[in-house]
């Protein structure tokens, strides 16, 4: 445990390491993940959810939308809620 000069204690990078392995162990998951993967998948629910994604690279530090944009694997059910504003007129005429 580290503890900050502010006094408040925080888990290493190991502790944390470690406790993310036995929680992947404990869920019975397969896949090849790593607490980096929660970084990834916390920026792509962001996206999904309609946080614009400017937001998202000052949240996860980026100087580029570039490097943001890797992180965010937008799933392919979300372009189907794409709406063209172009449909949208027609629909409403």
């Amino acid at each position: 445990m580290v503890i900050s000069r502010t006094g408040r204690k925080h888990l290493s990078v190991r502790s944390v390491q470690k406790i993310f392995k036995k929680a992947v162990s404990k869920a019975n998951i397969k896949k090849d993940v790593s607490v980096h993967s929660l970084r990834h998948s916390f920026a792509t629910h962001l996206l999904e959810n309609g946080t614009d994604i400017r937001y998202i690279q000052e949240f996860l530090g980026h100087k580029s939308t570039k490097t943001t944009e890797i992180y965010t694997h937008v799933s392919k059910t979300q372009y189907k809620k794409i709406k063209s504003p172009l449909d949208q007129l027609l629909k409403n005429q």
